[in-house]
């Protein structure tokens, strides 16, 4: 079963994704968890020369193919044999991301990204995919008091991450697989949420 989580930066879903894994992995499962861009070597390569705050001046072209190149590395090297041998991939963001971010928050038109992100995963997608709702301003504050420095996508400006917040409601209005959490609410309300929806969707894969 192939899960994804999405929201703005700050939102929570990396605590969220750990969270998951750990009560698969405890019930017995073969699980998995990936990030994006990242996962494999080569993604991971890509990863640093998207994120270094030295290369301002990356276009939006550029930007859009190399999260593509990543993720579709991501795709042949792991995904995909991974749902083969009947895992658990739990991916911290996947094509959705590129929609939101580079459709949404760039500009990009929305007809190029989809065939961008049809051509980069295939016919790869997650069956359920949170998306963890915070509003921009309690982003901004959760960025405050983070220890780690900002990234290149990170130390964008609030309006940016309104469009991109505002990209991935769009996606939770037409993606049936979207399922939207308020990402306010406490980390193990949260997270119970989670689980309910999991369990909802493998029973109907079972069907």
């Amino acid at each position: 079963m192939f899960i994804s989580f999405e929201g703005i930066d700050f939102c929570g879903k990396s605590t969220q994704v750990k969270l998951l894994k750990k009560y698969l992995e405890n019930r017995g499962g073969k699980v998995t968890l990936l990030r994006e861009p990242g996962g494999t070597q080569i993604s991971e390569q890509i990863r640093k020369i998207l994120l270094d705050n030295k290369n301002h001046k990356m276009c939006t072209e550029t930007e859009i193919l190399l999260f593509s190149a990543s993720r579709a590395q991501l795709v042949r090297e792991n995904i995909a044999p991974l749902l083969k041998d009947g895992w658990y991939v739990l991916s911290d963001r996947f094509f959705d991301s590129t929609t939101a971010y580079q459709g949404y928050g760039r500009g990009v038109a929305l007809d190029m990204v989809k065939a961008i992100n049809s051509f980069a995963v295939g016919e790869y997608l997650p069956a359920v995919t949170f998306f963890l709702d915070i509003p921009v301003p309690v982003a901004f504050e959760r960025q405050k008091k983070s220890t780690s420095e900002l990234d290149r996508i990170e130390t964008s400006t609030a309006k940016f991450f309104e469009d991109v917040r505002q990209g991935y409601l769009q996606l939770v209005k037409s993606e049936p697989r979207f399922f939207y959490i308020d990402a306010t609410m406490p980390i193990e309300q949260i997270h119970e949420i989670i689980l309910h929806k999991v369990l909802e969707v493998e029973k109907q894969h079972e069907k």
